[in-house]
């Protein structure tokens, strides 16, 4: 197996790494604290200028087209300069790939070069709601059909990047009498249709400086050509992308991660205590050891399923595992991190408690850790 990158690939990396240590990092605290959002627009309008918001998308559209490896290493290294921006140009590539997959030659046209070009600084992906979060089948935002429209009710929640996003991609139900994940379709919503209303914005744990928020559907008319593939098969659409998504939230992690472990790494060697520095003891060597090998485990995975996804092959199982993985390990080795920083890394003049907040989520959005075992279980299962 070749586990070399191509020169784009290298140029995408070395790219995104330059960006997000003269760019990224220095806002990264004034993020998290609630400040320089307009300093954040300019950065997400800066990424798509340089190709980071369609990086898996046609030239024909101003896509990049640099496959999910490309990706992958895009969205690693920015997390490492600033989690909230890496996961706005995650999920807004997600979004782009779903209407390339599914959208037809006019939603393509109209929609995916706003994205890569900055007009929409975000894409919104609209699927999560209230009783519908790790079993999204059970949703019950309803799409009902008049005339050349489709009427929207209900609300999504946990939406990241809505207060700017400039287009959503929807899910609704258009078939209450279809089996359970049946009777799903799938919408392009653009901001700023009546009924189309942004709630509140959450208050969260980390990674601050992304917009989370509620989106509202209040008798929201849209045409029926905003429906994207065929009616009541967007469930489908919905878990294929989510696939493809996890594998970009895996590369997030262990962006946070490989930061986090670049500081503490640091911080021993200078630190000395009993006359010697800290980095100089065996029980700190074992810990960046094992965390270290694991970071290392972390990225085979998630370039494994990349170039799955890339050679068209099915990349499900590979990709929860990438996730689940890649997540977990980040939570280690944020707090191991921390660790090695004793009481300075729990002190808000060092990144480390900014670095362990903004992973944690990780083990949860784009499907929880649990959710990944499930899925991970059910494909090892079909082998048997």
């Amino acid at each position: 197996m070749d586990f070399s990158f191509t020169e784009e690939q290298r140029m995408i990396a070395d790219t995104a790494n330059k960006l997000a240590t003269d760019k990224l990092e220095p806002l990264a605290e004034r993020l998290d604290n609630g400040e320089g959002r307009a300093e954040f627009l300019a950065n997400l309008q800066m990424l798509a200028d340089n190709g980071f918001m369609g990086l898996n998308l046609s030239s024909e559209y101003g896509g990049t087209e640099a496959g999910t490896i490309g990706f992958a290493l895009a969205v690693e290294a920015l997390a490492q300069g600033c989690a909230s921006t890496a996961v706005t140009v995650s999920v807004t590539n997600m979004v782009g790939e779903v209407i390339q997959a599914v959208g037809s030659e006019e939603q393509k046209a109209r929609y995916l070069p706003r994205l890569t070009d900055g007009r929409y600084p975000a894409g919104g992906f609209c699927l999560t709601e209230s009783s519908a979060g790790s079993d999204p089948s059970s949703m019950k935002t309803r799409a009902v059909k008049d005339g050349n429209h489709y009427v929207l009710n209900g609300s999504k929640l946990y939406i990241s990047s809505a207060e700017y996003a400039g287009v959503f991609v929807v899910w609704a139900v258009t078939d209450s009498d279809a089996p359970k994940g049946k009777g799903i379709s799938c919408f392009l919503v653009e901001a700023g249709t009546p009924g189309l209303v942004i709630g509140k914005a959450e208050k969260k744990m980390g990674q601050t400086g992304s917009a989370t928020n509620e989106v509202l559907f209040q008798d929201c008319r849209v045409p029926a050509t905003a429906m994207m593939g065929q009616e009541n098969e967007g469930f489908r659409i919905a878990v294929g992308e989510l696939a493809g998504g996890r594998i970009g939230i895996a590369a997030l992690a262990l962006g946070v991660a490989r930061k986090a472990m670049a500081a503490g790494k640091a911080y021993i060697k200078e630190r000395e205590q009993f006359g010697r520095p800290l980095a100089d003891m065996q029980g700190l060597q074992w810990l960046v050891a094992d965390r270290e090998t694991e970071l290392e485990a972390a990225k085979l995975l998630i370039h494994q399923a990349a170039s799955l996804k890339d050679s068209g092959k099915a990349f499900s199982k590979e990709a929860s595992m990438a996730k689940l993985f890649a997540s977990e390990a980040a939570q280690k080795a944020t707090y191991t991190a921390l660790q090695l920083h004793g009481g300075a890394g729990y002190i808000k003049d060092y990144p480390l408690e900014r670095y362990a907040r903004d992973a944690r989520i990780t083990t949860i959005y784009e499907g929880t850790s649990e959710v990944q075992r499930l899925i991970i279980a059910r494909e090892v299962m079909k082998a048997v």
